[in-house]
């Protein structure tokens, strides 16, 4: 794996190295089990290989290094960007013990043991707590609860590619090119991203915590960049589903699996085939070999999906496909309308849910 590679270079680099040399600067702790980790401090995506946290005795985080997205566990990992990391870090602390940097408020302390079914299930056996199954069991609580907003717990840490941001990765946040929003709104090569929303960002694990934060209804996003030396702050347009993120990697247990895949189609398309041009229609553009082994469906690709549940419109998105995400429990059954080869039939989806390394609920 290639994470596990990346991880070997740093814990194995040798003490007389560039990397050894700014190593021995910190002290350096792994961890392991979750358990006992003050989850209200220790804020971060729990979906990811590895994570690192430059802070103080203090407990004052510099920065987090880290961060992925659904190109790989290692998208956002560099030994060249791990190094610069370090030298932010450390001169942060410099800034710190000077009384140059303002001491940040300690968040309210949280522990695996205080969301109900995860301690339950995984801390009263003495089972391991491991990162992505708190994120999981947070969410599992969310939905016993009551209606939750899926757009703001389930698709979380947006993908930055989305917004037309490509990181040079070796560079930290130093911008390689930009494209859509981001090159829309002015973002260049050769730009370094230094705040979201006004919050300071030092690595790319910053920058996705911050974003993470953001409203997924908010319509505009305030970058600042420093460009020859001089701060420049430009504003991103947020389209529509700009918070997006592939889900395959992260295991939702509250996520219906339906297995397939769609393309959400234009209003002349709608209307050419009769249906309602502000609706949700949908066209089946692949069907995964799952869906017929657990007989879940029997859609095919180039069904038109325009009625989900005796719905047809949805202010969340434009997609069947997302609808159900967004709006329908795991494991229940879903009726679908669709048109094939010209003809009206009717579906039964039988989604599945996903029980992931955890007791089943």
């Amino acid at each position: 794996m290639a994470c596990r590679h990346f991880d070997a270079q740093v814990v194995h680099s040798k003490v007389d190295s560039p990397r050894g040399q700014l190593l021995s600067q910190f002290v350096c702790a792994r961890i392991k089990d979750m358990t006992g980790i003050d989850i209200g401090l220790f804020s971060f995506d729990g979906h990811n290989a590895l994570y690192y946290f430059a802070m103080n005795a203090d407990e004052q985080i510099y920065l987090r290094y880290g961060g992925r997205d659904a190109t790989g566990p290692d998208a956002y990992l560099n030994t060249d960007s791990f190094d610069l990391a370090m030298e932010l870090g450390l001169e942060q602390h410099r800034k710190y013990q000077a009384g140059e940097l303002e001491p940040q408020p300690r968040p309210e302390p949280s522990f695996p043991r205080d969301i109900p079914l995860l301690n339950e299930h995984i801390v009263q056996w003495g089972r391991c707590v491991e990162c992505h199954i708190i994120s999981d069991y947070r969410l599992q609580e969310q939905e016993r609860s009551g209606p939750s907003d899926r757009v703001q717990t389930m698709f979380v840490y947006p993908d930055i590619r989305r917004l037309g941001i490509h990181l040079d990765v070796p560079r930290g946040l130093v911008v390689e090119r930009a494209s859509d929003a981001a090159l829309a709104a002015g973002l260049q090569a050769e730009d370094c991203i230094t705040a979201l929303e006004g919050t300071p960002v030092l690595t790319f694990g910053d920058l996705q915590h911050a974003l993470n934060k953001v409203d997924r209804k908010a319509t505009q996003l305030q970058l600042t960049v420093r460009r020859a030396d001089q701060p420049v702050v430009l504003e991103l347009a947020l389209g529509q589903e700009w918070w997006w993120t592939d889900l395959y990697d992260r295991y939702w247990s509250v996520e219906p699996l339906v297995y397939f895949k769609n393309r959400p189609l234009a209003g002349a398309e709608k209307e050419a085939l009769g249906l309602d041009p502000e609706g949700f229609a949908s066209e089946v553009t692949e069907v995964q070999v799952t869906a017929r082994a657990l007989n879940v469906h029997e859609l095919e690709v180039g069904d038109i999906i325009f009625e989900v549940d005796g719905e047809t419109r949805s202010e969340l998105t434009q997609s069947c496909h997302l609808f159900i995400k967004l709006t329908k429990v795991a494991g229940s059954v879903i009726e679908v309308k669709l048109l094939r080869e010209g003809k009206e039939l009717t579906m039964q989806i039988d989604s599945e849910k996903l029980n992931f390394r955890k007791e089943s609920q």
